[in-house]
């Protein structure tokens, strides 16, 4: 995509987001432009629940729910080291949670993540891509998602603290 075309997008998104109001309603535009714009096939944001240490998604592209330990899979570093990882070759990756893979039947081929920090730099969740079309995630992707996790970070942050 080209930048024009992303600024242009990023603008119309930002308006659409202000006018949802609940996280069942913001959740997939979210998770549509994430993919549109990083040329991803799946895209999730996993909700981190200090107190279950757990990190939780409930729209995740293909699967209904999954639940991480907060120190599980390469969501779980992302959350560890506060900042983006990307994994180009997860099968060989320590932090790679396979079994996800086997109960949905999906491959794993690269990930991105990124933190979702709150306005007190709490991390909030994570915002994972998985298997880009075109190649592996690079460091313009990794930009990308770093903006756009900042991007999304306050109205996340308003419906995760007020649950609507």
């Amino acid at each position: 995509m080209a930048k024009e075309d992303m600024y242009s997008k990023l603008a119309d998104f930002g308006r659409e987001l202000l006018e949802k109001k609940s996280f069942s309603e913001g959740l997939p535009h979210i998770i549509s432009y994430a993919k549109e714009v990083l040329d991803a096939d799946r895209c999730s944001v996993y909700i981190y629940e200090e107190d279950n240490d757990k990190l939780w998604t409930t729209h995740s592209d293909g699967v209904k729910k999954i639940a991480v330990p907060s120190g599980k899979g390469v969501v779980g570093y992302t959350l560890r080291v506060r900042k983006p990882v990307i994994v180009n070759d997860p099968y060989s990756n320590a932090n790679f949670l396979p079994d996800v893979d086997k109960q949905t039947g999906y491959k794993t081929n690269n990930i991105i993540t990124a933190p979702i920090f709150n306005s007190n730099r709490e991390i909030i969740g994570v915002l994972q891509l998985l298997n880009k079309a075109q190649g592996d995630f690079d460091s313009d992707d990794k930009r990308f998602i770093i903006f756009f996790a900042h991007y999304i970070s306050g109205f996340l942050e308003l419906v995760v603290t007020y649950k609507t």
